[in-house]
């Protein structure tokens, strides 16, 4: 099933999330190629595709995982969570209708 992976950034977290970007595009590269990923990306603070200083107010990922369980178990253990850019993670079954 698919499952959305809906995170919210902590405040001034844009350094925090540069550092573990490499490390948390490694895991969504993982389930890219393991043909999971349905899509995955941040949210800019602002109004356009490069916020800039403005940063990132959090990230949405959709993926398919074998239960809800495991889909919080993947997300519980993403770098931006252990480097604290996450303020919170909420994590729902999703239904995909179009395209």
């Amino acid at each position: 099933m698919l499952y959305a992976i809906i995170s919210e950034d902590n405040p001034d977290s844009l350094g925090k999330r540069l550092a573990a970007r490499p490390a948390h595009l490694d895991r969504l590269q993982v389930l890219q190629n393991q043909g999971r990923l349905v899509l995955a990306g941040p949210h800019p603070a602002v109004d356009t595709e490069a916020p800039g200083e403005a940063g990132f107010s959090g990230s949405l990922v959709v993926a398919e995982f074998d239960s809800l369980e495991q889909a919080q178990s993947w997300a519980a253990e993403d770098p931006y969570v252990d480097a604290d850019v996450y303020a919170n993670v909420t994590v729902k079954p999703f239904k995909k209708v179009l395209p």
